[in-house]
């Protein structure tokens, strides 16, 4: 689906896109292989009992890359933006709330085997600088499509920084509030493409509050629950998120990572 428009920057974000996630597939795939050896993939029967052994080590490792590769933090950060390529109907199913929070939801599923190691610490650190660096690299974006996947990509970061310090209720919580109104910003973004003739471009945009008023009210509902406006539904999850982050004992380097990613 990203090679829909048939041109050489869809083709180039079809390769990029495919090849990039063959590694989680290939890891996801190997830990499937390996999980044979304890009889059945029913894990959540015997993760309690077997998550100090080193082969759940090796599991959750596996684990931990496909979810790193799938829910595209860094060092495979660079596929989401460029499958933005597709269609907007598939951003809005697949790039924003489904396929890019598979690796999120199968880290909640996996959170004994995380904790016990450095894989909780390491994936802090990354899925920190990811949401750093998407909320930084979202601001000199001119591609309407590509800042609202860097915004995904921040939240994707929250997402997993707060898993990896144990807290996967609060992840899965954010992870359903945040699939909602992503959707609804996609929907919004492919009307104001559709309208503005299929330019993307935020430059061309203006006065659209006057000749497309739902949209843009749909457009700043989205935008301003994403945001964690106080009284919707992103404030209840995000300002959970950073009241545990601030409770919790946490170095001030990922303290400051994640308030100012935040805002």
């Amino acid at each position: 689906l990203v090679i829909n428009f048939q041109n050489v920057k869809s083709y180039n974000a079809g390769m990029l896109t495919a090849l990039s996630n063959r590694i989680g597939d290939v890891a996801l795939l190997l830990a499937i292989a390996w999980m044979l050896n304890y009889g059945s993939w029913n894990y959540i029967f015997y993760l309690d009992m077997m998550k100090n052994n080193i082969e759940m080590m090796i599991i959750g490792g596996l684990v931990m890359l496909a979810a790193m590769t799938k829910s595209a933090q860094i060092p495979f950060s660079s596929w989401l933006p460029a499958a933005m390529a597709a269609p907007t109907p598939v951003s809005a199913l697949v790039h924003s709330s489904t396929l890019v929070t598979a690796g999120v939801y199968l880290l909640i599923r996996f959170n004994d085997v995380l904790m016990n190691w450095w894989m909780a610490q390491f994936l802090l650190l990354v899925s920190g600088l990811t949401m750093f660096m998407a909320g930084l690299g979202a601001n000199f974006e001119f591609d309407l499509k590509k800042i609202i996947a860097l915004s995904t990509l921040s939240q994707l970061g929250l997402m997993m920084s707060i898993l990896s310090m144990g807290f996967y209720k609060l992840a899965f919580f954010h992870l359903l509030t945040h699939a909602l109104f992503k959707a609804l910003l996609f929907m919004c973004a492919g009307s104001i493409i559709h309208n503005m003739k299929n330019s993307q471009d935020i430059r061309m945009m203006g006065s659209l509050s006057m000749s497309m008023p739902l949209t843009c009210s749909c457009f700043n509902v989205a935008n301003l629950a994403l945001c964690g406006m106080p009284f919707l539904a992103g404030f209840y999850s995000k300002d959970l998120i950073l009241e545990m982050v601030m409770l919790s004992y946490v170095n001030v380097f990922s303290f400051f990572l994640f308030f100012f990613s935040t805002g």
